[in-house]
């Protein structure tokens, strides 16, 4: 006897699955401007590589006579560039994206399987968490049950993670999209929620829109997320640029590709982008544009603890991470929400074993009675002990300030150090010392102004670096314009190094 009835069932199901949420929920989706998850798979991966996994879980009552119902979160295999990867997401077409029993429990697969195969794992969140009402009772789950959220946390200390929201994302899913290494929400179309309007009416009075709630306005200030997308491709191909910079997990190291870009390149633009008056900034970002394999420069976080300057990029096609501060920013003192970023910066490196590369120009911790409030010395004080403690090697090139406990966040342990002439390092600016020291002096004057920037050239003239090199404090002064060649010298040096690094971190990134 054949089993051709029950294939056709499988057929059927498996015909059910590919429709997702039908014609009316597709088109609902397309009408709000946002793709199905399916779309986003294909605009994500390699073309044709995507590997589903267990398409046939859903719901069907056949006593009710009620048709197969999907699982509305997808899940399973793909590849970028090659590189095999787990992707998973919620389908907003079925029922909002709100899980279903089945839904859930791939959901929560999605870490196990990335654990399991050792491979990156890419979610795309778009729904809300659990719903009131329902049948029958909620059971809970039993007390022998591992955590829910202990594979989230080992994902992240073993595997690339990597995030978007694409459409509102609410509850659970708000919680899975920031534990991620990196994040990004697109503008035109992602909320990020703890509870929806409605809830938040009912709750505190508090009449607001999602999009006042919680749209990237929001969400990048505050470092929910680190970055913002223009629209749901820019989101996808942010995703695919932050992985290729990464290994497959922590016993790998990341990949050193060819770039095409001389390492003795010399940039004649070096050596006046930073002006000969203190007072005036500079482009930091056109300078590391400068100094990195062209082209490869990729920040996060850019809205967030903005004095501060994260991202990755290539030199001499080595992986490396970037850390600078923005001097339009606040001189690029750090505030507490910068020091979180530095702490959260430096952890990923160390977990996936990446040199960092460090362009200080650091005045210090903001300072003020706002940065007190915010418990800046407490969030510095973290940043400056994860620093201290961390393997992977380190570049430094102090660009002009270095002053203060804040500096220490920029130097990790046995740092290969330059100083550019414009270099200044000290315990306090000058500007900051002479309103301590010289307060008396300065208050006597008959100009109080003219006699406060006199003693604060006198002092700044003897902040040459060239004592520190002297000294052997720095490994040497250097012309700025030689800054790529040193440093793709060192990409070199340190290859014996990084092979000894592999493994878990003792400190992997925590949200």
């Amino acid at each position: 006897m054949s089993w051709q009835k029950e294939v056709d069932e499988i057929n059927a199901r498996l015909a059910r699955t590919l429709e997702q949420g039908g014609e009316e929920g597709v088109s609902r989706q397309h009408n709000q401007g946002r793709l199905t998850l399916r779309e986003r798979f294909n605009a994500l991966l390699d073309l044709g590589s995507f590997q589903e996994i267990g398409r046939g879980a859903g719901f069907a009552d056949e006593a009710a006579d009620e048709a197969f119902t999907p699982a509305n979160f997808l899940l399973g295999f793909g590849t970028i560039d090659g590189r095999r990867v787990i992707v998973g997401g919620e389908d907003f077409t079925l029922k909002g994206g709100s899980p279903s029993a089945s839904g859930l429990r791939k959901s929560i697969y999605a870490e196990d399987l990335a654990l399991q195969y050792k491979v990156p794992l890419i979610r795309l969140h778009e729904g809300g968490g659990g719903s009131v009402g329902g049948k029958g009772r909620s059971m809970g789950s039993p007390v022998y049950e591992v955590p829910r959220f202990r594979s989230v946390a080992r994902a992240m200390a073993t595997v690339p993670v990597a995030t978007a929201a694409l459409g509102p994302v609410a509850g659970l899913p708000a919680s899975r999209l920031v534990a991620a290494h990196f994040s990004v929400m697109s503008k035109e179309t992602a909320q990020v929620l703890i509870a929806g309007p409605a809830v938040v009416e009912r709750a505190l009075g508090e009449k607001k829109t999602k999009e006042e709630l919680g749209d990237y306005n929001v969400h990048t200030k505050n470092g929910v997320v680190d970055n913002a997308a223009e629209d749901e491709p820019d989101a996808l191909g942010q995703i695919r640029q932050f992985l290729g910079y990464l290994p497959q997990n922590v016993w790998e190291l990341a990949p050193r590709i060819e770039t095409g870009d001389a390492p003795d390149r010399c940039e004649e633009a070096l050596i006046d982008i930073i002006p000969r008056d203190r007072r005036k900034g500079y482009n930091i970002r056109r300078l590391l544009d400068h100094i990195v394999d062209e082209g490869t420069f990729f920040e996060f976080g850019k809205g967030y603890g903005r004095g501060q300057v994260t991202g990755l990029a290539r030199l001499h096609g080595q992986s490396v991470g970037i850390l600078s501060n923005d001097c339009y920013h606040l001189a690029g003192a750090m505030t507490a929400n910068g020091a979180h970023k530095v702490r959260r910066f430096v952890e990923l490196c160390e977990t996936f074993h990446l040199p960092i590369a460090s362009f200080v120009d650091e005045p210090g911790f903001m300072i003020g009675s706002a940065s007190e409030q915010a418990g800046t010395i407490r969030y510095g004080t973290s940043a400056v002990l994860t620093v201290a403690l961390s393997s992977v090697p380190w570049a430094c090139v102090v660009l002009r300030k270095s002053f203060g406990v804040a500096q220490s966040a920029h130097y990790g342990p046995d740092a290969y150090t330059l100083s550019w002439p414009s270099a200044e390092t000290g315990a306090l600016p000058v500007e900051g010392g002479v309103a301590v020291a010289y307060r008396r002096e300065i208050e006597a004057a008959d100009d109080p102004d003219a006699k406060r920037r006199e003693i604060e050239e006198r002092l700044a003239a003897q902040l040459s670096p060239f004592p520190r090199a002297e000294d052997f404090a720095v490994h040497d002064v250097i012309d700025p314009r030689r800054t790529r060649p040193l440093l793709c010298d060192w990409v070199d040096w340190i290859q014996p190094r990084l092979p000894q690094l592999l493994g878990e971190s003792a400190f992997p990134v925590r949200p």
